[in-house]
């Protein structure tokens, strides 16, 4: 799948086109920044005014996603400082700062994150979703705008650190179990949408499909259906493999290698 992309920016080049012009993301296209949030009577006054007190999130700042936005600064106020985010300063500063105080926080309003990130506002209007724009939580829950990694767990993109993020709320899934479920090493989100889905609990497939993403079924030449060394032929014709009566306990078992309760 991968070889004809190749492939095709090949011969756009080979054409004369460049191939900037078919590459985006949040750091070469100026139109992933919208509005930076409205302050009445407050003027934009630069990161460094904001850095001189906001050190511990500055820290790590010149390394985040967010900091590498390249923004017009005279088509967009604020461009890529703080203020993009927050709102402009200099009220916040003249009266000594303060949480909250003439700055707007996107910890307690998402509405800001959402003005940039539209494909996510979007996934967050699915059926099943977590509940963001209904102010029952919030972006900076699972993820750190500040860092060089975005979410809370800074280090990298891996799994293991993002279902460390899922855990914090789901905690009975994310628990130890003596018979654990293998996905889980590769991650939450394997299996589920983190935003949101079409699909109930948030998965990425409604049926079986999901599951037999990792357990391949094998057609024998009798007709019957193998996944691993057991034959399904009745049973996956009952309905999802963990509504069905046989592997309900999908996140982990303590009695059951076969993840049943």
């Amino acid at each position: 799948m991968k070889h004809w992309r190749i492939f095709f920016l090949a011969a756009l080049i080979a054409g004369g086109l460049s191939i900037s012009a078919f590459v985006t993301s949040c750091s070469t296209l100026n139109r992933t920044i919208a509005v930076a949030p409205e302050i009445p009577g407050a003027s934009f006054i630069g990161n460094k005014a904001c850095l001189d007190c906001h050190a511990v999130q500055g820290k790590n700042f010149h390394g985040s996603i967010h900091q590498r936005v390249s923004v017009d600064h005279s088509k967009v106020a604020g461009g890529t400082s703080c203020e993009s985010c927050h709102g402009p300063g200099s009220l916040h500063a003249q009266g000594g700062g303060g949480r909250g105080k003439s700055i707007h926080n996107p910890g307690k309003d998402s509405d800001s994150c959402m003005s940039c990130h539209v494909e996510i506002h979007a996934e967050l209007r699915l059926p099943h979703h977590h509940p963001v724009l209904e102010k029952k939580m919030n972006c900076v829950q699972c993820h750190d705008p500040h860092g060089s990694d975005i979410h809370k767990t800074s280090g990298n993109l891996s799994m293991a650190r993002m279902n460390q993020e899922c855990a914090a709320c789901h905690r009975d899934q994310a628990r130890q179990f003596l018979f654990e479920h293998e996905a889980l090493r590769e991650g939450c989100t394997v299996c589920h949408s983190p935003h949101g889905s079409i699909n109930q609990k948030m998965l990425v497939e409604r049926d079986n499909n999901l599951c037999l993403k990792c357990h391949a079924q094998v057609h024998s030449g009798s007709g019957d259906i193998y996944i691993g060394a057991t034959i399904h032929t009745s049973w996956i014709k009952r309905g999802n493999c963990w509504s069905s009566g046989c592997h309900s306990a999908v996140h982990g078992s303590n009695i059951d290698t076969h993840l049943r309760y």
